[in-house]
């Protein structure tokens, strides 16, 4: 029979950076007892996302970073001003790549690549309280 666990992870970031999540999902997962599932990952907020990416190099997260600061740059004009230069193009970096993901859950382990990790990206330039929720459906 088929079961469900949520849950959820409060991450405090240290403004625009990457930061790993693999650990934190991974023991939850154990914690829910279940053995093969799919793992749906929800991001609560609109100036932050996920990315799956590379986990050894820190030169491509830094390449990551520095291509979408070009792409969307601060200091062109937006109409949303009003919480801050970085607000509008977070929000526009967010559209960019993911709010949710869906992730095979297999022998009570995500089913990934050697090199992939599962990364908050924090948009805003200053430190944020993010949570994130997490769904896992299965037996």
């Amino acid at each position: 029979m088929m079961k469900q666990q949520t849950g959820f992870l409060q991450i405090q970031t240290h403004g625009q950076s990457l930061t790993m999540l693999n650990m934190e999902i991974s023991n939850w997962i154990l914690k829910t007892g279940m053995v093969t599932g799919l793992l749906t990952l929800w991001c609560k907020h609109t100036s932050a996302s996920f990315i799956v990416q590379e986990n050894v190099d820190p030169d491509v997260r830094q390449d990551i970073l520095t291509y979408l600061d070009d792409l969307v740059p601060e200091n062109r004009y937006y109409q949303h001003s009003s919480e801050g230069a970085d607000d509008m193009p977070a929000h526009i970096k967010t559209v960019l790549t993911q709010t949710s993901l869906s992730i095979p859950v297999v022998n009570r382990q995500m089913v990934m690549g050697m090199w992939q990790g599962i990364y908050l990206f924090e948009h805003r330039k200053h430190p944020h309280l993010r949570e994130i929720a997490m769904h896992l459906l299965g037996e």
